[in-house]
Parts: C-alpha cells; structure tokens; sequence
C-alpha cells in the first residue's frame, strides 16, 4: 500500500504534524507500505500568511533532507505546465518508491531509505476568482473556504460565480444528460482499483480476529482478598508477549508507547518482540531491530495517530501511556471517536478493532514525578462521548485487568479507557471472580461488607485501584472501631454501568442498581477521577443526591503514597470521618470517632516529615478478619 498525504502549509506549522516527519524513521520498506507527502504551499491559512508558505526553497528543502527525505518540488500557477510537471514528478517518486521496496526485500536493509517528498507551490484559490468586489482574491486568504459568499441574494457575485465555473468548460466534460463523456468515464479505475473500494480503506474487509492466549495462564492465585501485592501490569505484559508470538505469522498486532513500556511493567513483551527503527543500531540497544513491532517515539501524537491508522486498515493494537499525558492527545481520541459514531451507522462499513488505551503511572501514584505528571482528565473526555463508542474500565488488581483486556482486544468499534497503575498493589479477586465482576460491571463485595445482606447504614462504593485499597481499608476499619455501623462496599469497574441504562447500553437497571446501592441510603464514593465525572454519572438514578463523592481534586506533589489520598481529602480516614457524617443511626458515636481519625492524619502528617515514608500501619495494611 502506498499512501499519498497532502498537507497544507498551515497543517504543517502543528506539532502533531512536526513531529510526523520522523515517521519514516519506523517504515521498513520490507514489510511496511510506504507514504508519499506532498507538502502544499498556497502561502495563507483562514487570514494570514504560513510560515513555510514565506519561506525560500532552499531552507524547506534544508529542512525535509534534514529529516531525511529526498525532496522535489513542483512550482508555478499555469495550470497544463503545472499538470504535466507535478504527472513527471509523481512518476518519478513513484519509481523510487519502488525502487527502494524491491532492493531491501531482495538485498536487505543496508541503510533507511531517502523516502521523496514533493513541495507542491500554488496560489491560493488556484483557478478561482481573481478579484471579487474590487479586491484582490487570488492569491491571497480572501480564497479561503468561500471566495464569493452571498450569491442568492448579489447578483453580481452570482455572475462572478457562474463566470468561475464556466472557465472549467463543463461542455467538454459532460454531455447535455451531465454525463461523464464516455471517453472520460473510460479512464476511471474499476472494481478494487477504485480509491474506495480498495480494502485498506474499509478495514474491517480485511480484518482478522487476534489469537489471544487464554487469560488464565497469568491469572495471580488469590486465594485470600488484599493480603498480598503485586505489579498488576506486569502480567498483561505477559498476555501482549504471548498475544505477539501467537499473531507472528498474520503480522496483525503492534504496541504503541511513548518511551515507557518497561516503566509500565510491559517490558515481557521485549522477549519476544523489538523496538522499530530504522536508523543506525549498535550493540548496547536494548531490543531495538528494524522490523521489531513495538512502536516507541516520544510523542503521545504519534502513537495514538499510529494506532488509529493501524486500526483503520483492518490490525489490532494497543495504546500505553502515562495518564497525565494522555491529554496531549485526546483531541485526536475524541476525533476518532467521533469517527466511529457516525461509521457505525454506514451499513457498507465493516467493523475495526477497537482503539485500546491503557493508561498508568497514575495521579495517585507517581512517586518521584509531581504535580505535573498528576491528571486523570482524560477519564472525562472518553466519559462525554456517546455511548454507543465509549467505555472506560477501572480494574483494581491483575486478575481484573486481564479479564477487562481481553474483552477490550476482542472488541469492534470502540473506543476502550482502561486506568491501571504500574506499583505494587493489593490483589482482590481470583480469576474467576474476577471474569464475573468484568461481566456485571459492578459488584457487592460482600467479604468487605458487614451488612450480613440486609439494609446497611452506609454504602462504601469505589472505582480505581487507589479509590479501592483505601475504601476496602476504611470499610476494615470502621469494622475494627465501630462495629455497630453496618456497611455495604460496592465496587464498580465499569464506570458506565453507573449510567441510566436509557444513556449507555453498559448502565445497570434501576433494580440492580438499588439492589447494590439501596434506594435512599448515603453512599460515599471514593473515585480515581475528577468527583464531577461520578454526579454526571448519577444525574437520573434514584435519590443521586446521596451520592457524596471523593476524588482528585487537583491537590498534588512529589510526596508519599498516601499523602496523595490525603491531600486530597479520600483517605480510609477521610472515608471514614464521611460515612460517621452521613450515617444516621450511629450519630451520638460520631464526634469522638471523627476526633480519633483526624488524630491519625495529624499522626500521618508528622510521620512522613520525619522519615519521608508512610507510617507502617498503611503502608503495610492487609485485610484481616
């Protein structure tokens, strides 16, 4: 497949677009396709002048060669001369194309090729009016979208209109029916020849089910709920390694990631599999090969625009980055969602895989990185688009996650949020419990519950691995301390299931919700997000306004684990002070409890000052009974 990508001069001053130059330096003219670009200078964006639009040939060409592209340029405003020259230098590219692909699949790759490029220079409005009313058009950024505006109403901007048209001589195009001449028509391609029929284009013609291994090969034997911890990315890791080898022959699946797969504790997937490049590669690399299939640049723009151009020509993949940095991106996220939303309903349109984000080293959990790296937004962006494209996955340990990723990597048309960090954590449910929580979407916990099934005082409900551990350890110590409150802990890993089922296909009914939420008790929720996203969520379900939500709340620093839940205030203690509030029956125990807990957060306060780690009581907690 070869791609020809016309980019506008003003296209071309985004970073995005910047940053795509270094894309040859992963195109292996073995195996992969090739793109050739045409860079289009007319000079103007919507009002002003471009930047390389102003700028001599010989600095552009400095420019693209200094990335590495052998450039050609195409220049002038006669339009037969400027036909005939851009027809030559498309051949001539196009032979070289070639060229390059032949001899590295006959001879092997000695060096990256010189992929060309073409700089196309035209007036902008190329052909159209040459002045409307007295001004200039042209030219100038007056051709912008609509050089003659108001022809219903002007008729002598309806003459310049009809003047226009009528230079193309139409008389000598169709016949007096509007046909193509047949002369014309004859040069048209036919059958897959055809730009859209060709299958790349529509690529779920093409598109072949992944081989996954069975998720329960890397299953974690929890035998008993949160007393041991572990790197829950770690063994999705295991599941993309083994994913690789069973896809080698079909070619069918790439990882995406911005410099950070070992950090995220994917890193078993370089037993298998290397890091793509094309330039030079000396002895010291750590897995990096020409044909390896794990694409690492550091640009989130990149691989997430990688990914979807893989996914629309029929493969399958997975995205991984930092959460913060996600949101370099999201525009272009939100975009193809928006894509899916209106291709779903093109009848002619196979379905593709879905595009699959995973995002770690999370707000709650970024040790020695700060403030900066700190920003679950994202979670926001997916949560506004349509249901019928979105879903979000909050998984809280491995045996979660790995049941969440093979459905997200078996699925079509989607676009899939999974939020998990990359620390040792505690691990909650055993596959099997764990398949089951992945299929209702949320869940009683009934062992982290003392409600003995019947009508709790309060409702301890969570989504995210952080929100979990500290919701879990305030429900165990609310049982330590205050025995007579009788609490429910719900914890949801689809984040729309929370939806009125009207809103989301994924919403829970109204009885299955009041089934674990109760109809009219409080309920305090601690969530990985932004609390906003949680009464979003709740707008339509029974009584939403008990609904008492805890979250980020952008309060951050390079600090402790647990000072991050305490800064912002969803702490167990926190959690705990919150469910004595809210909780009726149990009032007159309330003030000294409350006191004992903000006792312990003043204790937390002086602890981390004097020995820069948690106090062992959290930072070693484990469930008891």
């Amino acid at each position: 497949l070869i791609v020809a990508a016309v980019v506008g001069d003003g296209e071309a001053e985004t970073g995005p677009l910047e940053g795509s130059w270094k894309g040859i330096d992963f195109l292996n003219p073995v195996r992969d396709g090739a793109v050739l670009p045409i860079l289009h200078l007319n000079g103007y964006k919507i009002a002003g002048p471009t930047v390389l639009g102003r700028e001599e040939d010989y600095r552009i060409h400095q420019l693209l060669s200094g990335h590495g592209y052998d450039v050609h340029f195409v220049t002038g405003d006669d339009p037969m001369q400027m036909h005939e020259a851009f027809a030559r230098t498309l051949d001539s590219c196009y032979a070289k194309i070639r060229m390059y692909q032949e001899d590295a699949r006959q001879h092997g790759i000695t060096k990256r090729p010189e992929w060309p490029v073409i700089v196309l220079r035209t007036p902008k409005g190329w052909t159209g009016p040459k002045e409307v009313d007295g001004r200039i058009v042209e030219g100038t950024s007056l051709a912008h979208q609509v050089p003659v505006a108001d022809v219903k109403a002007n008729a002598a901007h309806l003459d310049v209109l009809e003047e226009w048209m009528r230079s193309y001589h139409p008389e000598e195009v169709f016949d007096e029916q509007g046909r193509l001449i047949p002369e014309l028509a004859a040069l048209a391609p036919t059958g897959d020849r055809r730009m859209g029929a060709n299958p790349h284009v529509n690529g779920g013609k093409v598109l072949v089910d992944l081989d996954l291994p069975p998720i329960t090969d890397y299953a974690l034997d929890v035998t008993k709920p949160a007393t041991e911890r572990h790197e829950s990315t770690r063994q999705l890791g295991k599941l993309l390694r083994d994913t690789f080898t069973r896809n080698a022959e079909q070619q069918n699946f790439r990882f995406f990631c911005p410099d950070e797969t070992n950090s995220n504790r994917l890193g078993d997937v370089f037993t298998v599999e290397n890091r793509a490049s094309m330039g030079p590669i000396i002895s010291i690399d750590d897995h990096v090969s020409h044909d390896g299939r794990v694409m690492e640049v550091l640009s989130e723009h990149l691989c997430e625009g990688w990914l979807e151009g893989y996914l629309l020509t029929g493969r399958h993949g997975l995205f991984a980055t930092y959460e913060a940095f996600a949101m370099i991106s999201a525009s272009m996220t939100v975009q193809h969602a928006k894509w899916l939303q209106e291709a779903i309903k093109l009848p002619w349109r196979d379905q593709i895989a879905s595009l699959n984000i995973l995002l770690t080293s999370t707000c709650w959990r970024n040790d020695h990185n700060g403030f900066s790296h700190q920003g679950p937004g994202l979670i926001d962006t997916v949560l506004s688009k349509k249901g019928t494209v979105a879903r979000i996955y909050l998984p809280p340990d491995a045996n979660s996650l790995l049941a969440v990723a093979e459905r997200c990597l078996q699925s079509r048309n989607f676009v899939n949020l999974i939020v998990i960090d990359k620390q040792p954590q505690l691990q909650w449910l055993n596959m099997q419990e764990a398949v089951d929580h992945c299929a209702r979407g949320l869940s009683t916990w009934n062992w982290a519950s003392n409600d003995e099934k019947m009508e709790p005082d309060v409702v301890l409900a969570c989504a995210g691995d952080i929100a979990t551990q500290e919701t879990v350890a305030a429900a165990w110590w609310l049982r330590q301390h205050m025995p007579e409150l009788k609490v429910r802990v719900v914890n949801v890993m689809d984040l729309m299931t929370l939806y009125p089922a009207e809103i989301h296909p994924h919403g829970v009914d109204e009885a299955t919700f009041i089934e674990n939420f109760t109809e009219d008790k409080p309920v305090v929720f601690a969530f990985h997000g932004y609390p906003r996203a949680i009464h979003q969520l709740m707008h339509g379900r029974p009584n939403a306004h008990r609904f008492h939500v805890r979250g980020f709340n952008e309060e951050g620093t390079t600090t402790t684990p647990f000072d991050m839940v305490v800064l912002n205030e969803m702490s167990r203690y926190h959690l705990c002070i919150e469910a004595m509030r809210q909780a009726t029956r149990v009032r007159g125990l309330t003030p000294p409890f409350i006191a004992e807990c903000q006792d312990l957060l003043v204790k937390h306060k002086t602890y981390i000052r004097e020995n820069l780690e948690d106090m062992p009581e959290v930072r070693d907690w484990v469930w008891t009974d």
